[in-house]
């Protein structure tokens, strides 16, 4: 029998007066799974986790986590997600060790209190206050207590924010222990090299609409977009798409030598993002998508009208 999905979210709404935030937004993360929710600052990301949270109400639609409405969720409820907001808290006179061992005791079954420590790249500094630490270091702490409880469904807010690149990198390992371990995520981010990292799936949203959803492969995966060939000549600038660019150089070359400025353009997430978002809005993306023409990829992709975010 197949597990149900562990976040279903379908047709949801979000109005502020004559405001309209979210237009019918609708996903599904199943369990063990991580959603990466990719948009602009104010998209409607923010609004959609919160409602998933049950810190904000909805207009309409139908939204379950772990098989409750989150408006009526109670503590035992609460008790299986894991949230890492996107601003700190407060910084006390607690140290880091104690703080974690502190929400550790909250929990059934906590991770190991040095173990999650070490996971966000604060050993060195587990003895420290917390008032002493940096804004960086505050946002360890901030996701270290997220995680500690083993959540059943986690959120994670731009969760990397003042990280150093090995940190990073070590928590990245965390979350896909977690996600090993059937933790479902839904991860909102900037930095698009971490989406395509930690996400199975990802969803752009703009405009409090969804504009695509798919793997990173789909996204940014050969068969999913035409790379793009440029290079000069005496006759100018020239840019050819095609799915042979190998070919297409060796026969450039052939003809009169290496081309100048002779580049090979890949799409990357990053370009994909941008052109899906410059679709929405009218604005040519990164790879010059033109308004109102629906990206041609392997993704599901929804909602191009222009909306004002």
């Amino acid at each position: 029998m197949t597990n149900p999905p562990a976040v279903t979210v379908r047709d949801l709404t979000k109005s502020y007066g004559s405001s309209v935030a979210l237009h019918g937004v609708s996903f599904d993360v199943a369990p063990g799974e991580t959603l990466g929710l990719l948009g602009p600052n104010g998209a409607g990301k923010s609004t959609i986790v919160e409602i998933l949270e049950g810190h904000r109400d909805r207009s309409g639609g139908e939204v379950r986590v772990l098989g409750t409405d989150p408006r009526r969720g109670g503590l035992a409820w609460r008790s299986r997600l894991g949230i890492v907001l996107q601003s700190s808290g407060e910084a006390g006179l607690a140290t880091v060790r104690e703080e974690v061992a502190l929400a550790a005791r909250c929990w059934r079954r906590p991770r190991d209190v040095d173990e999650v420590i070490a996971a966000v790249g604060l050993t060195d500094r587990a003895g420290a206050r917390l008032r002493s630490l940096s804004g960086g270091q505050r946002r360890r702490v901030d996701v270290a207590l997220g995680i500690v409880g083993r959540p059943e469904v986690l959120f994670l807010d731009e969760p990397t924010t003042g990280f150093d690149p090995e940190a990073r990198r070590d928590f990245w390992a965390l979350v896909r222990s977690l996600s090993d371990e059937g933790t479902s995520i839904l991860l909102t981010t900037h930095y698009l090299d971490e989406a395509a990292q930690l996400s199975d799936r990802l969803l752009v949203v703009d405009g409090g609409r969804v504009l695509a959803e798919g793997t990173p492969a789909d996204l940014v995966g050969a068969s999913a977009r035409t790379p793009r060939v440029t290079w000069r000549d005496a006759t100018g600038t020239h840019e050819v798409r095609t799915d042979a660019p190998a070919a297409l150089v060796a026969r450039l070359h052939a003809d009169g030598g290496e081309p100048d400025g002779l580049e090979v353009h890949r799409p990357d997430l990053e370009t994909v993002y941008l052109e899906l978002v410059g679709a929405a809005t009218g604005v040519a993306g990164a790879g010059g998508a033109a308004a109102g023409g629906a990206p041609d990829r392997g993704v599901r992709a929804t909602g191009t009208e222009a909306v004002a975010s």
